[in-house]
Formats: C-alpha cells, structure tokens, sequence
C-alpha cells in the first residue's frame, strides 16, 4: 500500500532552487533514510512531506487515503523541548491533543500502550524537564506514535546522544517497523546505521545521487565515500 509518491519535485526558497529532481514513493513498512551533507535539501525535503513547503515544480501526494494528521513527527532536539513544563504523560497526550479537545478512554490506552512499546511507562509522571536525552526522545518517539499507525517522520532523532543510547534507539525505531508494519522516513548522518536498518536509501546533494536499495548504495563511490570508506571510481 503507496502512503506516498513524490514525483520530480523541486522547493525553492527567495527564487532560488535548492532542491530539484526528487521522485520516490514510501509504501507501507518501508524504512527510508535520507542522507546527505549539511545544506543539501534533507530538511526541505522533510518540509515537503509535512506540507509545510510546497513544491514550485513536481508532487507530493499522500496515497491510500492518508491524512496529513495522520502522520507521526518528531523533530531534532531543541531547547526549548528540554525545557517544556510538562509531565511525561502529559507530553504523551499532547500528541493526540494536536488532532482534538477531549480525550477518550481510548485515546488514554493508546497513549499507554505507545509508552510501554517505548519503555517509558514509569516515567509516567516524572517531569520531561529532569530526563535525560535518550528517555525525552523516546517520550516524543511515543507522541509521535500517537498519531499514526501508518507513517513516522523522524528528524535526526538520534542526535546529541551517546553511541549507546543512539544504537538502542535505532533497535526501538527499527522494532516498530518491523512489527509495527509502521512506515519510517528518517533523517540521519549515520550511513553505516541506515544501511544496516533501511529498506532504502535516498542520497541527495541539491539533487538526488541515489535511491535504492542499502547494499547497493555502499557500492556506489558516493556511498563509500559518504560512509567515511576507500572513494573508488
């Protein structure tokens, strides 16, 4: 099942092109890393598929009846995330609260049953403000999970965490994939790790230089010489 199809799309800021040529689709339990260099088009990209930019040429269209409020989104740490005044549940909620007023019994086991999945249910009433950084972004992971039961959206989701931390979180993103069925369209600077977990890989530079299959980017001279390896042509 296509949740979305991206054809030939180009963004632009100011009247200037900073991303062009872009065509893939993300069909239920894919998991696509996006990768590529600072200033590359990622976050634009990123932008698009929330709807928050629209492409100047090209589509992106969300396939199969899926709804823009029914796409899960956990953006890149921020102070001001550290710093939200609110309980772990209550942050939790909040990520069902974005689509509406009142939550329902439902609703509230939804919410526990995202916070178990990510092993935060005793952090239940502990401020999000005294956690660490890999339990704040397993809180979000969970808020984000809240709405969706199609399709993440992750921002560097591992970034200013230790490697250890980092590797679980992956393990976690990656189980929720896998028996989830939960398509996962991730961010990220970590080639060896997308190339271990993904499904696919879309390499961009203002452009596309790949999208494929993992093993058949680390062949590629960008991919070798993205994953830090011998660059052969």
């Amino acid at each position: 099942m296509k949740l979305i199809s991206v054809r030939d799309a180009a963004f632009a800021y100011d009247g200037q092109i900073v991303l062009s040529g872009v065509s893939f689709d993300v069909s239920a339990g894919d998991y696509l890393c996006i990768v590529g260099e600072n200033g590359s088009g990622k976050s634009t990209l990123m932008k698009g598929l929330l709807r928050l930019v629209t492409p100047v040429k090209g589509s992106i269209r969300l396939e199969s009846g899926l709804a823009r409020d029914e796409i899960g989104y956990l953006p890149q740490q921020t102070l001001t995330q550290r710093d939200f005044p609110a309980s772990v549940l209550e942050v939790v909620h909040s990520g069902i609260r974005g689509r509406q007023l009142f939550l329902s019994k439902k609703d509230k086991q939804r919410a526990r049953t995202m916070m178990d999945l990510m092993e935060i249910g005793p952090l239940s009433g502990r401020s999000f403000m005294d956690l660490s950084g890999g339990q704040r972004q397993r809180v979000l992971l969970a808020r984000a999970l809240c709405a969706t039961g199609k399709l993440l959206l992750l921002d560097e989701p591992t970034a200013g965490l230790d490697p250890v931390v980092a590797r679980e979180l992956y393990k976690t993103i990656e189980r929720i994939n896998r028996e989830q069925g939960i398509a996962v369209v991730m961010i990220t600077h970590d080639v060896h790790t997308a190339a271990f977990f993904a499904s696919h890989i879309l390499h961009l530079q203002q452009t596309p230089l790949f999208y494929g299959k993992p093993d058949e980017y680390l062949a590629t001279y960008h991919g070798q010489c993205f994953a830090g390896g011998v660059c052969s042509v």
